[in-house]
């Protein structure tokens, strides 16, 4: 369709990767107008945990629309948002012993950062904030101070300040544990690092390059911010909603964040909506200093209810993910092994993992190549040097398999035809690449 060519901005970029027109999905598939079908192992960047459609939400969804409920509702209080509410509390808060208020922002994940940094100055009356190396928040300009990607920065117009950048786990090297480093420069008056109001952090840093924080980082990490009365901010906007293998990805590190946020799989159905989680002790909110038109986005709240009831009830399926995870990580080692030779490694955790390529021009080959072949996978990292697997959390285990195949081809493939280049093989041990 030449109507894209003709008015659409320039910015887009999935687009440019996947040239095809899409027009129907369901599960972990997507297909394009020719009927051709692609597995989807980047659901909505992570936004569709649940699959596309969803036969269980979709019923849900059309019984609400079709009995008139309410669509948008500021921030009035409705049935749909009053279910979500109950549903969210009796089966992901309090079964975790997490006691939080929940604020509606807009509808997106940087609305939540932009909330939950302001909300943090507001209660500690300062205005640093500690961020991390390969960090990504959003790129509304609050957000974005606390973003590393300097393609993303660089678009700000501005100079983008109030954030002071520390390493991430494993930036300066396995062996060093880098909330050493955050405390000596918060414990001295000298280190020129003002004393923050939060530390913003991803678990798993998905857009960075899928770097998974260890559990023993993060208990030190929230050890550091209690030491010196700073708030930590968990950004879960991306990693949270099961995708590592429980609902919250810092369960297993037994911390209980200040403020979280929240957004991309929460609706379930790739509907927008995103929340902030906040201890009660810090709701200092005077009524409407922080609002949006689209705060109350009811269709989201029906089908995130949907989600919570069916997957969420019980560990049934937490555990499968956790199955299919392990699954994943045993294959992609295995390729790793296969054709890596300490070139590609793998990263992440649970079903948020990646193969780091190296170089972003070998990884964009490989997902190139995957998608002549069926596969729709991206990349990320600061290089686009990361393979990243973001299939939905549901997907069968057939289809899970025939998608790492046909990643494994693509990097059987490319590796083979780099080989046969000799000024491009500096890394490939030529009897690795025979079948």
């Amino acid at each position: 369709m030449k109507i894209f060519d003709e008015i659409e901005s320039e910015v887009q970029s999935y687009a440019r990767s996947f040239p095809r027109v899409f027009h129907r999905a369901q599960g972990e598939f997507l297909y394009d107008e020719e009927g051709n079908e692609y597995l989807d192992f980047l659901a909505g960047a992570g936004t569709l945990n649940y699959g596309h459609n969803n036969p269980l939400f979709k019923l849900k969804l059309l019984e609400y629309i079709e009995n008139d409920g309410i669509s948008h509702g500021l921030d009035l209080h409705t049935r749909a948002k009053g279910e979500f509410l109950e549903a969210f509390n009796e089966k992901i808060l309090k079964p975790r012993d997490m006691n939080y208020m929940v604020q509606f922002t807009g509808p997106t994940g940087t609305n939540s950062v932009e909330a939950a940094l302001k909300l943090a100055r507001n209660v500690t009356g300062r205005h640093n904030v500690i961020a991390f190396t390969n960090g990504f928040h959003g790129v509304s300009l609050g957000a974005l101070a606390t973003t590393g990607n300097s393609h993303h920065r660089g678009a700000a117009g501005i100079p983008l300040g109030g954030c002071t950048r520390v390493p991430f786990d494993g930036y300066l090297g396995e062996d060093i544990d880098t909330t050493g480093y955050l405390d000596k420069v918060l414990s001295d008056s000298s280190s020129g690092v003002d004393k923050p109001a939060a530390v913003i952090v991803e678990t798993v840093q998905g857009e960075g390059g899928i770097n998974a924080a260890s559990m023993e980082w993060l208990k030190n990490l929230d050890k550091v911010c209690k030491k010196h009365n700073v708030l930590l901010i968990v950004d879960d906007i991306q990693a949270g909603c099961g995708r590592t293998g429980t609902f919250f990805s810092f369960e297993e590190a037994g911390i209980k964040p200040d403020i979280i946020t929240l957004s991309k799989s929460l609706s379930g159905y790739g509907l927008p909506f995103a929340v902030v989680l906040i201890s009660p002790e810090l709701d200092h909110w005077k009524p409407g200093e922080h609002n949006g038109t689209f705060r109350g986005n009811n269709l989201a709240f029906v089908t995130a209810k949907a989600a919570i009831d069916h997957y969420w009830s019980n560990d049934h399926f937490a555990a499968d993910v956790r199955r299919k995870g392990a699954y994943i990580s045993r294959r992609l080692q295995e390729i790793v092994d296969k054709y890596g030779d300490g070139n590609f490694t793998c990263r992440g955790r649970g079903m948020f993992q990646g193969i780091n390529c190296i170089s972003g021009e070998l990884a964009g080959a490989i997902t190139h190549r995957a998608f002549k072949n069926g596969l729709i996978i991206e990349t990320s990292g600061a290089d686009d040097q990361v393979v990243k697997l973001l299939c939905p959390l549901v997907i069968s285990d057939d289809n899970l398999k025939r998608g790492i195949d046909i990643l494994e081809q693509a990097i059987h493939e490319t590796c083979a035809d780099n080989a046969r280049i000799p000024e491009e093989i500096d890394y490939f041990d030529d009897e690795r690449l025979i079948a």
